[in-house]
Order: C-alpha cells, then structure tokens, then sequence
C-alpha cells in the first residue's frame, strides 16, 4: 500500500509597511505568533508560521514592509531580509491595503515579478471599504498587471475569506513530505519570542519615533521553581530617549513590562519573573555592527 502524498511548501507573505501581513499570518494559524501594532515596519525579522492541515504544510514567511526608504542601516536590513526570500518560496501572497495601490505598492511589485514562484494578490482590509463597490476595480486593476495567479480579498482581522486562500495556497505546494511535526507552528526559540512581546509593548505604548530606535536584547532566562526568571535590556539611542521610556517614577517601564509579562505567561504556560533595563547604545540603527550584536543579521 502506497504512503499518501504530502505537500508542503514556503509562502512568502510580502507588502508595503503595514499593510496587514503580520496579523494575517495570525489568523492563518489561529494563534498570535507575529507581533502587531498601528505603526509601520513593526515587523524586523523574518518570522516562519507552519499551518499543517492534513496533507499539506504551509510554511508561511513573514517579512518586514518592504520599502525605498533606506536612510538607515537598520531599514537596509529589513529591506534585504524580506526581498531575500523571494527567490527561494513556492508562493508569494502581495497584500494590498483594500483599494489604494500605491507607489510603494509598485516597489514591491517589481521584486515580486522577479521571482519564479506562484503568485496571489491579497486585498486586505476589505471591511474598511468605504464604498463596497471599490472592491472591483481594485481586483480588476490587480488583474490587468499580468503578474497573479489569482486575486484574492480578504480582512485578516475579521477571518473574511481566509479558506479560500488557504485553499489557493494549498493547491500551489509542490509535493514534499512535511518539515515540520504537525503541532509545530514556528521555528523560533521561546527567547526570540519574549524579545518580541517586549518589542511590541513598546510599539503600542510610545509615540513614532521611540518605537524605531528601541531594540530589545534578552540577557538571562532560566526556569526556577515553577517560574521563569527573564532579564531585558532595552536599547535606545539617545539619552532622552531613556527617560521617555522609563518615565516619571519609572511608571512607563512598569507599565510596559506589567503588559509583557502578562503575554509572555500566556506564550510559556507558566508565571514568569520579568525584569527590564534601558541603556543607551548611539547610533545603533545606523551601525551595522551594532545591529548584528543585537540578533539583526
């Protein structure tokens, strides 16, 4: 008796900043994996989310925005991880911001168009459509750029249309057995993923420019007694950077961690003992060293 066959396969998910691919992957895989917030280029890392359903395994490749502002080493990297991947996935989905196709839209469509992998538009946000009427000529106008296999509306945010296109990726795996067991969904360490909880509290609760100058570096994790001893350092670059995130009191920092930690225990399963310190570290976007020393690389 033959063994049945498996599919499985790398999905890039691609797009200009914020136009919704980390709360898609989310939905995909029914589970938070992949931080968000209202703020642009949230997402720095590559991050891969496994959806197995039966016989086929979709390994989703989350990218940071890709975009042709580049006045930083820090944006040069994001840019080069999430164009890096497009020679070596099986599917590219291009997530478009409901009807407004932009020129940063037609930056990202040209590193599609490159590649040789099958390829979906995804619509998004359709229910902030003003007028539902829109929807088709933004799918006609997709159509007419002669680069999709299909075009494809969806609100991530809202579970709208997510079966039909984890039925169009489906049917574009090419045959493979599975990479992954079937109750994996990321290969991330649980280190990785604590940083990124920290990162995305920060993201929410700051103004615009704080945010981009923050990373954050996990310098000791170790389970004791049924609790979860982790230490963070949050980088910034400027002096005044430190006291705007600490705050009056320290009131901002307990704020930010009280709001990790409670995520963070929800990641793990268990309690957690979280500690932060912010330190300075001029010029780090802009320093290729810097950024490598950081896990950017």
């Amino acid at each position: 008796m033959s063994e049945a066959i498996e599919y499985c396969g790398y999905v890039a998910l691609v797009g200009r900043p914020n136009v919704g691919k980390s709360t898609l992957l989310n939905h995909m895989l029914g589970q938070k994996l992949a931080i968000t917030s209202r703020k642009p280029q949230t997402t720095r890392h590559l991050l891969l989310g496994v959806d197995t359903d039966g016989p086929y395994q979709a390994i989703y490749v989350d990218t940071p925005g890709i975009h042709d502002h580049t006045d930083r080493e820090m944006n040069r990297y994001m840019v080069r991880s999430a164009t890096s991947v497009l020679g070596d996935v099986d599917v590219i989905a291009m997530l478009v911001d409901r009807d407004q196709f932009t020129e940063a839209d037609d930056v990202v469509l040209q590193h599609v168009r490159a590649s040789s992998a099958r390829k979906f538009a995804v619509i998004n946000k359709i229910d902030l459509l003003k007028q539902k009427n829109a929807l088709l000529p933004a799918i006609a106008h997709l159509q007419s750029l002669d680069c999709f296999d299909q075009v494809l509306p969806v609100s991530a945010l809202r579970d709208t249309g997510l079966d039909a296109l984890r039925k169009e990726v489906s049917s574009a795996l090419p045959p493979h057995p599975h990479m992954f067991p079937a109750d994996q969904i990321t290969d991330q360490s649980e280190r990785f993923l604590v940083s990124e909880i920290v990162r995305e509290k920060l993201m929410r609760r700051y103004g615009d420019e704080i945010p981009h100058r923050t990373a954050v570096v996990i310098e000791a994790f170790s389970d004791e007694e049924g609790i979860t001893d982790i230490a963070a350092d949050i980088y910034v670059e400027r002096a005044g950077q430190k006291r705007i995130v600490i705050g009056r009191g320290g009131e901002k920092l307990k704020a930010v961690g009280q709001e990790a930690r409670l995520d963070i225990e929800k990641l793990l399963g268990r309690k957690v003992m979280l500690r932060l310190w912010v330190k300075v570290k001029p010029g780090w976007t802009n320093n290729q060293g810097a950024l490598k020393r950081m896990g950017y690389d």
